[in-house]
């Protein structure tokens, strides 16, 4: 029961994260909304009635909000109703049973990021940073909280308030290593995340030098050597860019492979684009591992 939870909440925060923050670049390579429907959907004809299809879909909700009225606090028809308003467009009423699923659960932080992405998504940026940082007063490493805020601050045009976030981070990293404390935050993925802020402020070197810092300390993660990359392609330098999507792509697990070839070529392609290609691809179980 815990696994098909935690596949539920991957597949739904992705859906959101995905809807909320296309337009930026701090997003993970994790997949798409239209494979997520359609591993859900096997059997759906292509040319399927659109009008048919929303009126199975608000069928579902009624459907669920009745099971509600009955079992307010059946979790399983919480989640298929916000699976079913999220497919619907309806994302003012998704908050409600998001905010019942944190109450039901708030040992499980992903409900609470997903509830603060769709409050990021309705505009409410104070609710959704609130309830970033409440996940994050609980676990300081949570990456999809960490993310989540510092899109926030940076849609906000706060990059420095982004850069403290995640600089204060490290330093509480430093602190629990310090106290001889099992740390539980991914120091590499922060200095990434930073990094990447570092570039949307445009301030390349200094990405380059915290990229240049991580892959000495992780020598076979691909990550931080295809950031760099891309940076570089960014700037014009196509020669040292190319050696270090080579790079990548030797290091890279095989689903990744194939995106970071496509992003060496599409920036032959457009060079200069302002950045717009500059990624941090992030393994996908990190959602699910954050849930359990």
């Amino acid at each position: 029961m815990t696994a098909n939870r935690n596949r539920w909440l991957v597949g739904t925060v992705l859906t959101l994260a995905l809807a909320a923050f296309l337009s930026l670049s701090l997003l993970p390579i994790l997949g798409s909304n239209d494979n997520r429907r359609a591993s859900s959907t096997p059997d759906a004809s292509p040319a399927a009635d659109p009008t048919a299809m929303r009126a199975d879909l608000e069928a579902q909700a009624r459907g669920y909000e009745l099971v509600l009225e009955r079992e307010p606090d059946n979790q399983t028809a919480l989640q298929g109703l916000v699976d079913a308003r999220i497919q619907l467009g309806d994302i003012n009423g998704v908050v409600g049973p998001l905010e019942k699923l944190v109450e039901l659960n708030p040992g499980v932080p992903d409900y609470a990021v997903l509830l603060a992405q769709t409050k990021q998504q309705l505009g409410d940026l104070e609710g959704a940073a609130q309830t970033y940082r409440q996940v994050l007063d609980q676990q300081p490493g949570n990456m999809n909280a960490l993310q989540g805020l510092t899109v926030l601050l940076v849609q906000q045009e706060r990059p420095q308030a982004a850069i403290g976030l995640l600089q204060d981070t490290l330093k509480t990293a430093d602190q629990l290593q310090s106290d001889g404390t099992v740390a539980s935050i991914d120091t590499t993925s922060v200095k990434l995340l930073l990094a990447q802020v570092h570039v949307e402020a445009n301030s390349p070197s200094q990405a380059i030098a915290l990229y240049d810092e991580t892959i000495e300390a992780a020598p076979d993660d691909f990550r931080p050597v295809l950031a760099k990359a891309l940076v570089l392609q960014d700037q014009g330098d196509t020669e040292t860019a190319q050696a270090l999507f080579t790079q990548a792509t030797t290091l890279a697990p095989a689903q990744f492979k194939d995106q970071i070839e496509l992003m060496s070529t599409q920036g032959q392609a457009a060079p200069g684009a302002g950045g717009e290609n500059t990624v941090i691809p992030e393994p996908a179980p990190a959602a699910e591992e954050s849930a359990e």
